[in-house]
C-alpha cells in the first residue's frame, strides 16, 4: 500500500489539537477532557486537561467487558527456567485485581509510589498495572541493579511498598536479589512500611519479619477468596509511572510519565506505527525495567488489544543464536521490536543465518529496531536473512515512543539505510548548531525537537524541577534538547550520529562516531565495534576504534587493523584522522544493549570514572583495560 505517512504528518502540523483529540478516541474515559491542550499548564503545556482515566481498565478490564477475556493477553517464555505460561485478558485482570486488593490493604492508596525490582516474570506486568489499577506511581528499577543504585531510587521515590523476587535467573548464573534489596533499605533513609516478595523455586530467601511478605501466598489468597478492587480513576495529568534513568553517569533522572497521554500516544503508535490489528501477537525483546519494557512489553500491546510477549532469556545462548526465531514460531509473534545489539549478536554466532531456516516465520511481518544506533550492515543483514521489512526508529526514555520512525500502519515509506525515518506526528525534529541557530540540510549539529512535546512526553521531572529545565529546557529555549547530534537530510530523512557528548572535535574538525562506526562495521568481519574519542596533546582529540570479529574469523591483527584504517580514510576521508583500530573480546554494554562508550574513553585517558551501575558484566571493562595496555594506549 502507498504510504499515508505525509498526510497524516501533515494533518498533525495543520492542527495537533485535533489531531490528538481524534488518537483519544481509543482510549476509555470516565470523564473527558475540558481541554485537549491546556498551552498554560506546566513548562510547555499539558494533555487532556479534566478528563478522569485508569490505565489498567484500558489494558485489560474494557477487552473482558467487550467480550474479549479469552483473548491471550499475555505470554512468558523463560528458557532459562524451560517454561511458558500463558494469560487470557480474563486471568490477568483478576490476577492484577488481586494483587492490587494485596496492596490496598498494607496500605498502598491513589498516588503512593511502589517500587517494582524484579526479573522478566509476569509478576512484574501485574505488579505494574495493580498499581496503575489503585491510582499509585510505580517506579520499575531494573532487576538486580546494585544495592547502592537502589538505595538512590528508594529516597527519591520514597514508596509505600517495595515488589520483588528472590532472585533473577541468567544463562549459568542466578543473581539473588533479596540481599541487595535488604542493603538498599538498610543504606536508604526513606523506608518502605513493606516488601512482597515473589520466591522463585530455583533460589527462595529468607523473608524479614515483620516487612516481608510472601507474594504467591498474598496473592493466592486474594484469589480464592474472590477479593479484587475497582479501577480507580485518576487525573489524565496524574502521574502513572516514574522510570529512572540508568545513572551510568551522575545522579538518575526521575521521567515523570503522564497517564492520559501516555495511554493516548501509545494506543495510537499500535496501529499506525507498528501495523498491528487487535488479537495478534507483539514481542519487544527488551526488559520491563527499560522504557521499551513499559511502553511496549506491559502498556501498548495490552492497550491495543493485543498479546504481548515477556521473555526471560538471551538472543544468543538461551540455548543458540536461533533462540528468537524458535519464540517467533512457537507464539505466532507478528512483529518483534529489539535492539540492534541483539541483531549483531545474532549474526555474530550465526554469520550465515543457517537456524533461521529451522523455524516457521509465516506470522512474522517486521521488525522493529531501536535502543543504539542500527547501523547499515546489521540492518542489511538481517533485511537478507529475514525477507522482511527491517525498521529503524530512534526515541528516548523522556518521550515514551517514537520521535521518528517509519510507520507501516500507515504504510512504510521507502528505507534509507542509517536513517530511523522522518519525524512522528507530534515531533517537529529540526537541526541546530551550538549557537541555536537553524543549520543546512545534511549538517550535522544537535538534534532538537519544538515545544511542545506531544502525548507521552515528560512534563517534568520527578522531585526536580529546576533540573528538568536545566538538562533539557535551557540549552535551546522553545526546544527540548535530546543531547543526541545528528542531521536531517534533504528528504526528511534524521540520522541520528551520535549522542552529544560522543561527537569529537579532532584538530578543529567535529566528526560524528557514529559515522565512523558505520563504516568499521561495514567490514565483511567486523561483528560490532564502537569509535570514541582519545584526548591527544595535538589534536585536542583522537578517534579510537574497538572492535569485535564475527566468529570463526582468524585474522592477522595488524592487517586488519590497516584495512578498518583504509576504509574510514576512503570513506569519510583524511580528515577523520583515524588510525587505531584494537580488537577486543566484547564490548562493554548496559543490560539494555547500550555501549558504555563514555566509560571506555574515560579508561583509555585515565581518567577516573564511577562502574556504570547497569553494566551487564563488569568483568569486560577488565578486557578493555588489558587490550588497551597490550597496546600502550592508555594516559
Amino acid at each position: 500500500m502507498s504510504s499515508r505517512y505525509a498526510e497524516t504528518y501533515a494533518a498533525w502540523r495543520d492542527d495537533p489539537v485535533a489531531f490528538w483529540g481524534k488518537a483519544a478516541e481509543g482510549i476509555d474515559w470516565f470523564e473527558p477532557a475540558t481541554s485537549v491542550f491546556n498551552p498554560h499548564l506546566g513548562v510547555y503545556g499539558r494533555w487532556f486537561e479534566g478528563a478522569m482515566c485508569n490505565t489498567c481498565y484500558n489494558c485489560l478490564d474494557r477487552h473482558v467487558e467487550a467480550g474479549h477475556g479469552d483473548r491471550l493477553a499475555l505470554v512468558h517464555d523463560s528458557p532459562v527456567t524451560d517454561s511458558v505460561s500463558r494469560f487470557t485478558f480474563s486471568e490477568m485482570t483478576d490476577r492484577v485485581s488481586a494483587l492490587a486488593h494485596v496492596l490496598r490493604g498494607i496500605g498502598v492508596t491513589k498516588g503512593d509510589r511502589v517500587i517494582i525490582y524484579m526479573p522478566m516474570v509476569p509478576e512484574a506486568a501485574f505488579a505494574m498495572l495493580a498499581c496503575a489499577r489503585l491510582g499509585a506511581i510505580h517506579s520499575v528499577v531494573f532487576g538486580g541493579f546494585a544495592a547502592s543504585e537502589l538505595a538512590t531510587r528508594i529516597d527519591d521515590a520514597a514508596p509505600k511498598v517495595i515488589v520483588s523476587a528472590s532472585c533473577g535467573i541468567e544463562p549459568g548464573r542466578v543473581v539473588a536479589y533479596k540481599p541487595l534489596l535488604d542493603e538498599a533499605i538498610d543504606i536508604a533513609t526513606a523506608k518502605p512500611d513493606a516488601c512482597l516478595i515473589l520466591q522463585r523455586q530455583v533460589h527462595p530467601c529468607e523473608l524479614t519479619q515483620g516487612r516481608d511478605l510472601d507474594y504467591a501466598e498474598q496473592v493466592d489468597t486474594a484469589l480464592n477468596a474472590g477479593q479484587g478492587t475497582e479501577c480507580i480513576p485518576v487525573a489524565a495529568t496524574d502521574p502513572v509511572y516514574i522510570l529512572y534513568t540508568s545513572g551510568t553517569t551522575g545522579q538518575p533522572k526521575g521521567v515523570v510519565r503522564d497517564t492520559g497521554g501516555h495511554m493516548v500516544a501509545l494506543k495510537w503508535t499500535m496501529e499506525h506505527h507498528y501495523g498491528l490489528t487487535p488479537g495478534e501477537v507483539f514481542w519487544a525483546a527488551s526488559d520491563v525495567g527499560w522504557v521499551v519494557g513499559h511502553s511496549y512489553i506491559c502498556y501498548g500491546p495490552l492497550l491495543h488489544g493485543c498479546a504481548t510477549v515477556m521473555y526471560e532469556g538471551k538472543p544468543v545462548g538461551t540455548p543458540d543464536a536461533g533462540a528468537f526465531w524458535r519464540v517467533i514460531q512457537d507464539h505466532k509473534v507478528a512483529a518483534l521490536f529489539t535492539a540492534p545489539t541483539a541483531f549483531r549478536a545474532i549474526k555474530k554466532e550465526d554469520p550465515t543465518g543457517a537456524l533461521i531456516a529451522d523455524y516457521d516465520l509465516g506470522h512474522f511481518r517486521t521488525l522493529f529496531l531501536a535502543g543504539e544506533r542500527s547501523d547499515p550492515a546489521t540492518i542489511e543483514w538481517a533485511q537478507e536473512k529475514l525477507d522482511r521489512p527491517v525498521i529503524d526508529h530512534w526515541w528516548q526514555t523522556e518521550t515514551g515512543w517514537a520521535m521518528s520512525g517509519n510507520p507501516v500502519g500507515l504504510g512504510a515509506f521507502p528505507i534509507k539505510l542509517g536513517s530511523p525515518g522522518k519525524p512522528m506526528p507530534g515531533y517537529d525534529i529540526r537541526v541546530l548548531d551550538d549557537e541555536g541557530n537553524p543549520v543546512p540540510p545534511g549538517t550535522l549539529g544537535n538534534i532538537v525537537c519544538k515545544l511542545p512535546l506531544p502525548p507521552s512526553g515528560f512534563p517534568t521531572l520527578w522531585n526536580a524541577p529546576e533540573r528538568f529545565l536545566s538538562s533539557y529546557m535551557d540549552e535551546f529555549p522553545g526546544f527540548y534538547a535530546t543531547s543526541d547530534a545528528g542531521i536531517i537530510d534533504e528528504d526528511g530523512y534524521v540520522f541520528i550520529m551520535a549522542r552529544t557528548d560522543d561527537i569529537i572535535n579532532v584538530a578543529g574538525h567535529r566528526l560524528s562516531t557514529g559515522a565512523m562506526e558505520e563504516v568499521i562495521a561495514s567490514h565483511p568481519d567486523i561483528a560490532e565495534c564502537a569509535v570514541v574519542g582519545k584526548a591527544d596533546a595535538l589534536k585536542g582529540q583522537m578517534p579510537l576504534g574497538f572492535y569485535v570479529t564475527n566468529d570463526g574469523v582468524n585474522r592477522d591483527v595488524a592487517e586488519l587493523e590497516q584495512e578498518l584504517v583504509k576504509l574510514v580514510r576512503a570513506r569519510i576521508g583524511a580528515v577523520a584522522a583515524f588510525k587505531t583500530a584494537v580488537p577486543v573480546i566484547r564490548l562493554p554494554k548496559t543490560r539494555s544493549g547500550k555501549v558504555l562508550r563514555g566509560t571506555m574513553q574515560k579508561i583509555a585517558d585515565a581518567a577516573d570514572y564511577k562502574q556504570p551501575a547497569a553494566i551487564d558484566d563488569p568483568a569486560i571493562l577488565t578486557e578493555i583495560t588489558d587490550a588497551l595496555n597490550a597496546r600502550n594506549l592508555i594516559g
